[in-house]
């Protein structure tokens, strides 16, 4: 049952400022005020020294127990996520596994000390010409973190997603700020995580949630003197603003932005000429999942021109064309992808022709065909459009390829398709590449993030503010740690790590 309120300290709080929701046939969900923000901040910042002091082996259990919660309301969360987004169900089932996922995840990374980084350097009371005091470091939670539901992954990167999980694993209280495309869903998760608050008797603030739909709420978040650290996935121009806000602050703190990226993939000769069908299909399918709504999505492909650059683009556009209209998160969102797609059609050659969309908030794909020293002459063409809308970059020689390499933003994903021919090209590609993304794959899609130790879900500036950290895998907890060092601290003082 939906309650329409925010999360305050323990409390649903209402609000005289309300919106409807349409996709919800009308129910309506109360906007915080900046009152709100500044109660629920201070409540955080009371629950931060109960919470960080609780145990690890408390922590993961709580974290256990906000997967159990959110598996009770499994079939709620599907039917109201299903409304809101217009994503099918077995996506969202899909995606809930993901989440639960994560928590048990992070509840197993942080039952290891390991991930503390712990650090030991005995004294030297001998040593000349100066003694060396005894010296530990270990990793503490940083302080009450502000976490912003993203558009596209209603459960996956909102309210119990990879940010909150791991800001909880670390001993951070957190204050989302959930995302009005998908109000009822971060409203029926934060019910599941309140429970686990009251099962495994935390704090009563160590998790609370905020609904606002206009920029008011998100500002008086990160402006708060209690909020220590933000993250957020969404668009380049809100995050930024946001961004900006953190480090304008009298005392600035990190912001940790996914913000966009086109995910280029480099098509190399020898693979273009033995698999170009294969190839198109290929792309067609990850440009068009999820309408292309995914942070991952292959926008840009880049190949040299010939018979397997034409015999790639035909079967990409076969593909295309089979692809039914899809509907979109919000009508922000598809007011954008159809604006973008108006602006590439007046700069390249559209080849796709797939029309469009009859439905309302519904898009069909299109592909875009541009030669590279066009593409690289217009920056507007590394622009984002988020949805699924394509560019065939065609080049006049691997030279230029490598050309395009170099004149690219900061990326999530660059992908190579090559084949045991293509290697010494590839590697003289992999070294810029490297500079330029947060992962690197070959002969794959890059829709589809594995969550795992080993994942970078982040890269260089645009596609995200740090490009040492992620917001996907074990690696996302750094994020919400700050190194201390003890300097001969009797051990019975010490943290009990420390003292392990």
């Amino acid at each position: 049952m939906l309650y329409g309120k925010n999360l305050i300290d323990g409390t649903w709080v209402g609000s005289n400022n309300m919106l409807a929701s349409d996709d919800l046939d009308g129910f309506a969900f109360a906007q915080a005020s900046t009152t709100d923000v500044d109660q629920a901040a201070i409540a955080a910042r009371t629950a931060f020294r109960p919470y960080s002091k609780k145990t690890r082996a408390e922590r993961a259990k709580f974290l256990r127990t906000i997967a159990d919660e959110m598996d009770k309301l499994g079939a709620e969360i599907t039917e109201i996520g299903s409304k809101e987004t217009g994503l099918p169900e077995a996506r969202l089932e899909g995606e809930r596994g993901r989440t639960t996922g994560q928590l048990k995840m992070f509840a197993d990374l942080i039952e290891d000390v390991t991930y503390l980084d712990i650090r030991k350097d005995e004294a030297l009371p001998d040593r000349a010409p100066i003694p060396r005091p005894d010296l530990h470091l270990t990793h503490k939670a940083i302080g009450p973190v502000v976490v912003f539901g993203a558009s596209n992954f209603p459960l996956a990167f909102s309210t119990a997603g990879g940010d909150t999980a791991s800001a909880l694993a670390a001993g951070c209280p957190v204050i989302v700020k959930g995302h009005s495309a998908h109000a009822g869903t971060a409203e029926l998760v934060a019910q599941a995580i309140m429970s686990a608050i009251e099962i495994c008797n935390m704090p009563k603030a160590t998790f609370q949630m905020v609904q606002g739909s206009g920029r008011e709420v998100g500002a008086a978040l990160v402006k708060h003197s209690e909020i220590t650290a933000v993250g957020f996935t969404g668009s380049l121009g809100g995050g930024r603003a946001l961004y900006d806000l953190c480090h304008q602050r009298p005392t600035p703190i990190p912001f940790y932005g996914e913000l966009g990226s086109i995910n280029p993939m480099f098509v190399l000769p020898s693979a273009a000429e033995s698999r170009a069908e294969a190839l198109g299909e290929g792309w067609a399918g990850s440009l068009t999942m999820g309408a292309g709504q995914f942070c991952t999505n292959p926008g840009v492909t880049i190949i040299v021109k010939g018979t397997a650059a034409d015999r790639m683009e035909a079967s990409c556009v076969a593909a295309l064309k089979n692809i039914e209209e899809q509907k979109m998160l919000t009508d922000g969102i598809h007011k954008a992808f159809e604006d973008g797609v108006r602006l590439f059609a007046d700069l390249m050659e559209d080849v796709s022709n797939c029309g469009t969309a009859i439905s309302k908030r519904s898009s069909l794909p299109a592909l875009f065909k541009v030669s590279a020293q066009q593409w690289i002459a217009n920056p507007t063409l590394q622009h984002e459009v988020f949805g699924a809308a394509g560019i065939l970059v065609v080049c006049n020689d691997t030279n230029e390829m490598q050309a395009v390499a170099e004149c690219l933003e900061g990326q999530l994903t660059a992908t190579l398709h090559l084949d045991d021919l293509d290697h010494d090209l590839a590697c003289d590609l992999l070294p810029i590449l490297e500079e330029k993304a947060g992962r690197v794959l070959c002969n794959g899609f890059p829709t589809g993030v594995e969550v795992c130790s080993s994942m970078m879900h982040g890269g260089p500036y645009p596609a995200s503010t740090d490009v040492r950290a992620t917001s996907v895998g074990t690696l996302a907890i750094v994020r919400w740690l700050r190194p201390i060092s003890y300097q001969n601290v009797p051990k019975v003082l010490l943290p009990d790590e420390l003292k392990e």
